[in-house]
Formats: C-alpha cells, structure tokens, sequence
C-alpha cells in the first residue's frame, strides 16, 4: 500500500501503547485506536457524534463512527499514512473531551478486527474473483487487500506462497485472521479455541500470532500487535 511519505509519522505499536496511558478505554488493534461510549440517552449519544465531528473537521482529520441506540464506537486510523499516528491520539483527546461533556462513560472497547486470508502463487488471478463475488474493491494499489466499501464485512487478503494450487474438490487455502488488543485478550482467546477443540499447529510467531486449526483443520490466526516491532 502507498503512503504519502512526507505525511504525519507512522507510531509503533509500543508508542502507541505509551500514549494510551493517558487514554484509558482506547485500545489500539490492526493500525487503529478504538473506544466505545455509552450516552445518557439517543440525543446525548447523537450529539456526541456531532461533537466529535466538529473537532475532527477543525484538524481535518476524521473518524470511523457507529451509532447505535445511545452507544456509538470510534475507530481512528490515519488511512494516507497506514496506521495511527500523532493525528489519531490527538483527535481521541479530544474526543474524550466532548464525550465527558455530553455525560458519555467508557464502555470496553472490546476491538478486534477479523480478516481472511488466501494462500496464493498468484494474487492477480484470485482477487477479480473475490471483487467480483463480494462486491469488494481494491485497498491498496496493487490488489493485494480487498475491502467493503460500506465498511462491513472484514477485508479480504492475498498472501504469497510457492506451494501449487489446491486441486478442484480438495482443502482449500483460506484462513481467518481475529486481532486482538492485548495479551490477555490474546490468552482468554486461544483458551477459549483450544476448550472449544482447537489444535495449536505454530506459535513460533507468538506474540504477533499463534495459528490453530479446527478439527476439520480450517486455520485460524489469533493475533496481537505485540512482537512485531522492527529490531
């Protein structure tokens, strides 16, 4: 994915957990910082909206927002730059400004982010495929991540490999992706796989992420932000 490099500085996962010290209920999953707030009432929660808004258009800089009854969840991520940046902790400031204003309490965030991934020599004969069925469209410029452009459904990613393609009528190559805040998020989650019969098959990438399969042996990848910082 291309980034504007003259733009704001990418943080790593390590500051951005530093910042969010002075941030209690934000969390930080998959190059986003995420909180979710619980209003007085609909019109509170409607104006906490409209609040958070108003600060966002004076930095230009604007959220990913759900409302829903007196509940409403910001997701905030630079997208030009890739990540979170100083823009993203500035404007969750402020937003933890209006939303004690309007009354709105913390509620967990509870953040995690479910991707798919496919195993593939060749991504350019897959993604049209998947664009085409899902109504997706390109995230970055050369197709390798598909998303929703209605921000629903979880992105859809190509990962290189060399193995030859799975015959028709055999075990496919997909795997789910589930990111999580923490490392005690990321153990309760693997528990949780494991009681409910899931076989841990690598955990040599642990903290960044553990791979188990179910008992039919479709994979799944729980993974952190931990242990993926550049040495």
């Amino acid at each position: 994915m291309s980034h504007d490099a003259s733009g704001p500085r990418v943080l790593g996962h390590a500051e951005t957990l530093v910042q969010l010290q002075d941030l209690p209920g934000w969390e930080v999953v998959a190059g986003a910082l995420h909180a979710r707030f619980d209003a007085p009432d609909v019109p509170s929660a409607v104006g906490l909206v409209v609040d958070a808004f108003d600060e966002a258009e004076l930095m230009d800089h604007h959220p990913d927002t759900d409302l829903r009854w007196r509940r409403v969840r910001f997701a905030l991520s630079t997208h030009s730059a890739g990540g979170v940046t100083q823009l993203d902790v500035e404007l969750a400031h402020r937003i933890e400004s209006v939303a004690a204003a309007r009354g709105a309490t913390h509620l967990p965030a509870a953040a995690q982010q479910v991707e798919l991934g496919v195993d593939t020599r060749d991504h350019t004969a897959l993604a049209p495929f998947w664009r085409a069925a899902l109504g997706y469209r390109d995230a970055d410029d050369d197709g390798t991540v598909l998303e929703d452009p209605h921000g629903r459904g979880p992105q859809v990613w190509f990962q290189s490999t060399t193995t030859p393609a799975s015959p028709p009528g055999t075990r496919g190559r997909l795997h789910v992706d589930v990111s999580v805040a923490t490392l005690e998020e990321a153990a309760a989650r693997r528990q949780a796989v494991e009681a409910a019969g899931g076989r841990l098959l690598d955990d040599t990438h642990a903290p960044a992420w553990w791979v188990y399969a179910d008992p039919d042996g479709n994979e799944l990848c729980v993974c952190t932000g931990f242990g993926r910082e550049q040495p």
